[in-house]
C-alpha cells in the first residue's frame, strides 16, 4: 500500500531498472487521503489516521475545526511527551496553517492551544536544562585534557575518547588523580 498525502496515484505501479532488464517490479494500492473525508477518522483510535486529518478531504471552512480535532486527539491518544511533541509537528505542516488561522485557532480553542503551548515550553525547557548539563560535563572533559596535557604532554587519541564519553563522577575522580599520577595511564586507567 503507497500512502499519497496530495493528490491522485499517477500510477497503480513501480518498475526500477533498465532499458534492457527490469529488477522490480510490483503492483501496489493506492490509498489518495486528499479523496477520503475527514470525518470518516475523526473519531478513530488510530493515532496515523488522527495526524493526517489535515491531508483528507474537508470543506474549505473547516481547515481550523480539523486541525483542532487532530490536537485534541493526540493529546488523548498520546502519552508520551517526545511523541506529542514530533507528531504535532505532523500535524502543523499538514495544515499549514497561516498566522490568521493560527490567531482563531487559539481563540475558538483556547484550552487545546493552552495545552501544547505549555506542553512545548516545558519540553524547550528540559532540553535547555539538558543542554547545560552537557556542556558542564564538555567543560569537565575539557579542563581533564588540558590538565592531563600540561603535566604529560600529548594525550593519545583513545584516552581523549575515553574522556569524552565519561560520566561526571569519573571525571571528577580523574581530576583528582592528575595531582598524583606518574602517568596518563594512572590516571585513566581502572
Amino acid at each position: 500500500m503507497v500512502i499519497f498525502l496530495r493528490g491522485q496515484a499517477p500510477r497503480r505501479e513501480l518498475v526500477f531498472g533498465t532499458e534492457r532488464h527490469t529488477y522490480l517490479h510490483f503492483n501496489f494500492i493506492a490509498c489518495e487521503l486528499g479523496a477520503i473525508a475527514y470525518e470518516c477518522f475523526r473519531d478513530s483510535n488510530n493515532i496515523v489516521a488522527r495526524l493526517n486529518l489535515p491531508n483528507m478531504r474537508y470543506a474549505p471552512g473547516r481547515k481550523i475545526d480539523v486541525y483542532a480535532h487532530a490536537v485534541k486527539e493526540l493529546l488523548d491518544l498520546e502519552d508520551n511527551p517526545e511523541k506529542r511533541l514530533k507528531y504535532i509537528d505532523f500535524i502543523d505542516i499538514y495544515a499549514d496553517l497561516d498566522d490568521n488561522e493560527r490567531d482563531r485557532y487559539e481563540r475558538d480553542y483556547p484550552q487545546e492551544a493552552e495545552i501544547m503551548t505549555g506542553f512545548a515550553e516545558r519540553f524547550i525547557e528540559q532540553g535547555r536544562q539538558e543542554g547545560r548539563q552537557e556542556g558542564r560535563l564538555e567543560g569537565q572533559a575539557m579542563i581533564l585534557l588540558r590538565r592531563l596535557q600540561l603535566k604529560f604532554g600529548d594525550v593519545p587519541e583513545a584516552v581523549r575518547r575515553k574522556i569524552e564519553h565519561a560520566d561526571p563522577p569519573t571525571l571528577l575522580a580523574w581530576s583528582e588523580r592528575v595531582l598524583t599520577a606518574a602517568g596518563i595511564e594512572q590516571v585513566i586507567g581502572d
